[in-house]
């Protein structure tokens, strides 16, 4: 994941000027009659000889020429003296984006093996911009920090865009590598009911087949354990404008906080731009989007006419909660979480229901 092999890469580069003016030392010729020889200024020849001006193809053939050096051999000192001076360049560069890179989680990206392990801070930022697939600061704000921009201005929105943008590119990494089909709405949301079937299920069951379920339908499914200084649930984005891709958190252990942001995350993919990326935090500010996307997950757990006749009896029994979600076929730690939602029981009743979940 943007890490590179280890390659010798000397700190020194020999300008071709400088085997040049050897050259031309030996054999007993000025800078003048060298020019003249090729067909060139001699200032020009100062300048190569001064690695003010490069050694380009046609003037290599003119050097082989005058000289008995092939002209490729030419061409590699060039070219290995322009690198040189490029990595002398880049490494400025990096050096002088050290105070971005601290901002990062990086132990955390280290520990999961998204990068290696830095030799310094200068050589971190290049290994946390391969983790982003990117070649510079620029390049990354242009890519990943345009995803943050609304949440920047959302007063409830309190992550931080370095550790937010981390965990929205591991799980592009791992929705990339999956094969999914090209997105058709009707199979997802086929695959959405059966899949709905799972929550009675344990993670070991229901997670190969709800990663199987959302793939045949064209879209990727990623679970990525969020960061400190984060207080992410999911997120939902196109990674092209066939293959969706559904990222959770699992930051809560309890499974009706696990199902509902799945599916209200699968409402964004169904309802909403495909331009957008949709990060669902706690504490969201309800916008007209998110209410939508609830809308959708609730009605899609619960068909709403049922659930309005059950809320209304304000049901308090374990009884009356595991029949009701015996009778649609979903587990009734769901319920339960979606009366404490909407003020029916209190946070701290029937939590006996809920299921907890183990994440390696």
């Amino acid at each position: 994941m943007g890490a590179t092999k280890n390659a010798f890469q000397p700190d020194y580069a020999v300008p071709p000027g400088w085997i040049l003016d050897e050259m031309l030392e030996a054999r007993s010729l000025s800078h003048a009659e060298f020019a003249r020889r090729c067909g060139r200024s001699p200032k020009l020849v100062s300048d190569i000889v001064a690695g003010r001006a490069p050694v380009e193809p046609e003037k290599a053939l003119q050097f082989e020429k005058v000289l008995g050096m092939d002209a490729g051999l030419w061409l590699n000192i060039e070219a290995d003296y322009q690198l040189h001076l490029a990595r002398k360049a880049e490494a400025a560069r990096l050096e002088r984006a050290v105070a971005w890179y601290r901002a990062f989680p990086v132990k955390d990206l280290v520990q999961r093996g998204c990068m290696p392990k830095p030799e310094s801070e200068a050589d971190g930022v290049g290994k946390l911009l391969g983790f982003f697939g990117v070649a510079s600061v620029d390049a990354w704000s242009s890519r990943f920090s345009e995803a943050c921009v609304a949440y920047r201005h959302s007063p409830t929105f309190k992550s931080s865009e370095q550790s937010l943008t981390a965990w929205l590119r591991m799980g592009e990494v791992q929705g990339e590598a999956q094969e999914c089909a090209e997105f058709n709405e009707p199979r997802f949301k086929a695959n959405l009911k059966a899949i709905r079937g799972l929550t009675v299920k344990t993670p070991a069951e229901f997670l190969p087949e709800m990663k199987r379920l959302c793939n045949e339908s064209g879209v990727a499914f990623a679970v990525v354990p969020c960061f400190p200084k984060t207080a992410l649930s999911g997120a939902a984005r196109w990674l092209t404008p066939r293959k969706g891709l559904i990222q959770q958190s699992v930051r809560h252990l309890v499974n009706d906080h696990f199902w509902w942001t799945f599916f209200h995350e699968a409402a964004h993919l169904l309802l909403h731009s495909k331009k957008d990326v949709f990060v669902d935090e706690k504490g969201r500010d309800g916008t007209d989007i998110e209410r939508e996307a609830d809308e959708w997950a609730g009605s899609f757990l619960v068909p709403k006419p049922d659930w309005e006749r059950f809320k209304a009896a304000r049901p308090r029994s374990e009884a009356a909660v595991t029949s009701f979600a015996r009778s649609h076929g979903i587990h009734p730690g769901i319920v339960v979480g979606m009366l404490q939602h909407e003020g029916v029981l209190p946070w701290d009743h029937l939590n006996r229901l809920k299921q907890k979940y183990r994440w390696n």
